[in-house]
């Protein structure tokens, strides 16, 4: 009874929780019009999905990834390079073959260094096979970057860059998952089996590393000169007017999230997803129970950086240009924690909760805090001749960390689970 009672407490709260939601966005419709509306609700709809890709590696298996970022800016680029218009200019430069051949060094070198890593089933000892690895990948590295260079500068030269393959954007969506996934089970392979600092360091790394890559290759991206405008999944506001335009990509996009919550609700209650509390909650248990921990870890990682690549492609399709300076730690990594953390690790509603309510605190503090400082700036004028100063505009601008900064601190501080936390008795 006292289970029931408190399952019933926790509905009341979510229903209220979630009308309080509607009814601030509502409020936001009327004084901000449909068009910003409709887009907040689409660029939150995608944080949800990336909040649900953090929510399963951190609420369902306990892995600290500061770099989902790199997951966000890897997604992305994979779905802009399906998706783009060819570029036959590429094409017909002599930068193509040369590409290819190079792709094909890269590939070699790759399978080398796999292949000298694996020697200790030789029976070489471990630490010559590592220093063996170490000089073989910078080998490798060095001799498929003079592969690469004069194909780079013959692209740069002659088409500017190459383009993309003119797929649809469906595809370039699946791409952004399996993208992401690959990265993910690479840094996976290293490091899931290290102490989850270490894991929060190379996820960090490898975030700076995939961007600073991104905008520095030119021949790929076009590096700070972006990329755009990039196709929709649905007709754009061109060719069916702005609001419907937004509307339908919002419709697809809460679709996708949808599905996403479900096939994550089916596996947290399915044998999987206890098994991967389980390790959670209680790893040396679960290695005693012959559960292989490294594999499952690696299993939910890889499909939560999916999420991320996902929802990475559904932003960066909207807002139709791809700049890999725009994305940063503090709106691409440090956001993310505080939707999960506000919401409630271990709970995808939660999530999907945080993921809303925060981007529209985020979106919101900004006009909220010019209209506060213009109404104190006029009060303080009239009622005390105070003069502001000249840039008390752009300060206002600046609100909006303070804002998610208070609100994490009032969360953590009266509800440390989060506001819709994991119901342990759902299973």
């Amino acid at each position: 009874m006292a289970a029931m009672s408190s399952l019933s407490r926790g509905g009341r709260r979510e229903l209220l929780l979630v009308l309080a939601l509607l009814l601030l966005v509502a409020l936001i419709f009327q004084l901000q019009g449909s068009a910003y509306a409709t887009r907040m609700l689409v660029e939150a709809a995608a944080y949800a999905i990336i909040a649900i890709g953090l929510n399963i590696q951190w609420g369902y298996a306990g892995l600290f990834n500061v770099g989902i970022m790199g997951f966000i800016v890897a997604g992305a680029f994979a779905s802009v390079l399906m998706t783009f218009p060819i570029n036959e200019a590429f094409w017909a430069s002599s930068g193509a073959p040369l590409l290819g051949v190079a792709l094909l060094w890269l590939v070699g070198a790759v399978v080398a260094v796999g292949l000298v890593s694996q020697l200790r089933r030789l029976g070489l000892p471990q630490g010559l096979v590592s220093a063996l690895t170490v000089i073989s990948g910078a080998v490798a590295f060095m001799v498929v970057t003079a592969k690469f260079d004069p194909a780079t500068v013959a692209i740069e030269a002659e088409a500017g860059f190459i383009g993309g393959f003119g797929l649809p954007v469906g595809v370039g969506w699946v791409a952004a998952g399996v993208v992401a996934g690959a990265i993910a089970f690479v840094i996976g392979r290293i490091c899931l089996g290290l102490r989850a600092d270490y894991l929060a360091i190379a996820t960090l790394g490898i975030a700076q590393i995939v961007k600073t890559f991104l905008r520095n290759a030119d021949w790929l991206t076009r590096g700070t000169l972006t990329v755009s405008p990039l196709p929709w999944p649905v007709p754009t506001p061109a060719e069916v007017g702005f609001l419907w335009g937004r509307s339908l990509y919002l419709a697809l996009t809460a679709a996708l999230l949808l599905v996403v919550y479900l096939l994550m609700e089916r596996a947290y209650r399915a044998p999987w997803g206890r098994m991967m509390r389980a390790i959670r909650d209680n790893e040396a248990a679960a290695a005693s129970m012959g559960k292989n921990v490294d594999g499952r870890r690696l299993e939910i990682f890889v499909l939560g950086a999916m999420l991320m690549g996902l929802g990475g492609a559904i932003l960066v399709h909207f807002t139709s240009i791809f700049d890999p300076s725009g994305f940063v730690d503090l709106n691409h990594t440090f956001l993310i924690w505080v939707m999960v953390i506000l919401g409630g690790a271990g709970n995808n509603r939660g999530a999907i909760f945080g993921a809303v309510f925060v981007y529209i605190v985020w979106t919101m503090s900004e006009p909220a805090a010019l209209a506060l400082f213009s109404l104190a700036r006029d009060w303080g004028r009239d009622l005390f001749g105070w003069v502001a100063p000249a840039d008390l505009d752009s300060r206002a601008l600046q609100m909006r960390v303070f804002v998610i900064g208070l609100t994490i601190t009032l969360v953590l501080r009266f509800a440390p689970n989060g506001v819709l936390p994991e119901r342990c008795s759902a299973d």
